[in-house]
């Protein structure tokens, strides 16, 4: 792992932007979320720590031929949650 600073919650959400956006396929946002969150001694605050969750794994199949686990009307509801909760 090089030396760069844990994203911020902007960065975490912009990578949520992207793969709605298409601009970001889920295999890369899978990847980016998964260095954070096997990294030991960071500290996160709940909703970070939680969006980042949500990002790793975003590329598991459903099944054979099925498409994705979490579909993208699913991923957009995420996005809207977590804009929600920034909000409040």
């Amino acid at each position: 792992m090089d030396a760069a600073p844990q994203p911020t919650l902007d960065e975490i959400e912009s990578r949520l932007v992207g793969l709605v956006g298409g601009r970001l396929s889920r295999d890369e946002v899978d990847r980016w979320a998964a260095r954070w969150v096997t990294q030991d001694g960071l500290g996160w605050d709940d909703l970070s720590w939680w969006a980042l969750n949500l990002l790793y794994g975003i590329d598991l199949p459903a099944g054979e031929g099925c498409g994705y686990l979490h579909d993208d009307d699913q991923v957009r509801l995420w996005l809207a949650e977590l804009r929600k909760r920034r909000a409040a």
